[in-house]
């Protein structure tokens, strides 16, 4: 890990506005690749059709990456992105490539690694890489079959370790920060978040985390239904230095949400946002002038510590947004009061001022015998009912306690936690079990944890840190972690 790397992008950052590139996406498109280019001689036998495995071009043709890379730096770019936005498990499942994970990351570190020294050489300026971390293909807390809302087609633990081998090797390859990016279900960059966090503590340092929300539409939330508060509330414990949104979205449409993070976030805010919404062609019209006038009025207003762009942005883009932003002041980081901030899709934000909090204890097997029935019965849709009627008379959360249950457990909070964990606020009565954490995993906000029956001890509460639970009526500032709490 570079870290004097990174000190100078703090100092960068405390001095004016930091560019980000544009969309590899967009530029590689330009280059009219044919399924061959993806092959190479590598893959040329490969059984399944490559074309569009962007990420393998890292290995096939590493010199349209380079050169992409020096493109975007040249107009202006102080940091890079590294071309790993699908080199994760599920994503390169699709077409076989799975085993590969490590390679393509770390050779895409390398690549980027090489442009960025080369370019900060010849211009006496330095130039920085963030490795990426793509939201993969698959949704921790949504269920791709509408017939079976329980249901899921990836867990955490999968996601976590995939996610730990593509950290591993985009640090290896010389990375100066991690970036989680285009999130659009906030399970996914929690389970990011833990295994970028299990990185750090085998490699016994903090590792320097962006993270990068996706606000869908005009809905103002993201895939699995939070709000931009929300959103923040769910990964601020991660500490990341630079908080933001990027993709789905035009500058225009974008600004409410930026200027929303810019008043909550205490840390650093960007944002990337696509050159205007895709044509009936799918292609992106919006000029660099226009785009860059748009943003400049963000930084005007103060939102900004990093601006960059996403689909359909070019050199062209970037160049004309570092002329427009450069010259206007960086957005000074705010200091909001100290508050328990919980979040389901909703953020829940508890401080001196607040008014009485009801918590709702039907969603109980201990105290309720048509919820225990329920539970026994498979019934979790009924049963997410009961906790609904629970919000229904203004109850801000639930309990979910299944203290009395002892066989199959796990597929139980598999059915309960899914269900009802992106639906409302939720005070989580956790489980242990076979020294495992249950029902936590499964949702997608910051919770509470209430009494439980277990003994807390220092290993165990930095695990529920990261696995973005906050930690109740217990003294958690002895271990450190009292930003948990705040």
């Amino acid at each position: 890990m570079t870290s004097d790397r990174f000190q100078q992008l703090q100092r960068l950052l405390e001095a004016r506005i930091v560019f980000l590139d544009g969309a590899m996406g967009t530029m590689i498109q330009g280059f009219g690749l044919t399924e061959s280019d993806y092959r190479g001689e590598r893959f040329k036998d490969w059984s399944s059709d490559l074309k569009g495995n962007n990420d393998l071009l890292t290995l096939t043709r590493p010199e349209i990456v380079s050169d992409i890379h020096r493109q975007f730096l040249e107009a202006g770019a102080d940091v890079i992105e590294t071309n790993t936005f699908n080199a994760n498990a599920p994503s390169q499942g699709d077409y076989g490539m799975e085993a590969l994970v490590y390679e393509l990351n770390r050779n895409a570190a390398q690549l980027a690694r090489q442009a960025a020294d080369d370019v900060a050489r010849e211009s006496g300026q330095p130039r920085f890489v963030a490795g990426v971390l793509g939201p993969t293909n698959r949704t921790a807390s949504l269920s791709p079959d509408v017939n079976d809302p329980g249901f899921r087609n990836i867990t955490f633990d999968a996601l976590v370790a995939t996610y730990k081998e593509a950290a591993t090797a985009l640090l290896e390859g010389g990375a100066d920060f991690l970036m989680v990016e285009t999130i659009f279900d906030t399970l996914n960059a929690k389970a990011a978040v833990f295994a970028i966090n299990a990185v750090g503590q085998e490699r016994g340092a903090s590792i320097p985390v962006m993270i990068s929300g996706t606000i869908t539409d005009a809905s103002g939330r993201t895939l699995s239904g939070q709000t931009t508060e929300a959103f923040w509330n769910s990964l601020r414990h991660a500490r990341p230095f630079m908080f933001g949104l990027n993709c789905a979205l035009g500058a225009e449409d974008m600004r409410p949400y930026v200027a929303e993070l810019s008043r909550i976030a205490d840390t650093g805010v960007s944002a990337h946002p696509n050159a205007g919404l895709p044509n009936e062609f799918g292609a992106y019209d919006e000029t660099p002038e226009t785009m860059a006038n748009t943003v400049a009025e963000f930084a005007r207003s103060g939102f900004l510590n990093m601006i960059g762009g996403c689909c359909g942005t070019t050199p062209e883009h970037i160049a004309a947004i570092r002329q427009a932003c450069e010259p206007l002041r960086t957005r000074e980081i705010p200091e909001p009061p100290v508050e328990c901030r919980l979040a389901g899709l909703e953020p829940l934000n508890i401080g001196a001022d607040s008014l009485f909090v009801n918590v709702g204890e039907r969603t109980n097997v201990t105290g309720s015998a048509r919820f225990r029935k329920l539970i026994e019965a498979d019934d979790y849709a009924t049963a997410v009912s009961v906790a609904l009627q629970q919000v229904d008379l203004r109850c801000t959360g639930c309990t979910i306690g299944l203290g009395s249950l002892t066989s199959g457990v796990y597929q139980i909070w598999e059915g309960v936690a899914f269900f009802i964990g992106t639906q409302l606020q939720i005070c989580i009565a956790v489980l242990w079990l076979a020294h495992r954490i249950v029902g936590i995993d499964g949702h997608n906000g910051i919770a509470l944890i209430g009494k439980c029956s277990i003994q807390f001890d220092d290993a165990l509460l930095v695990e529920l840190g990261y696995r973005t639970v906050i930690a109740g009526e217990y003294d958690i500032e002895s271990f450190g972690i009292r930003h948990i709490c705040q």
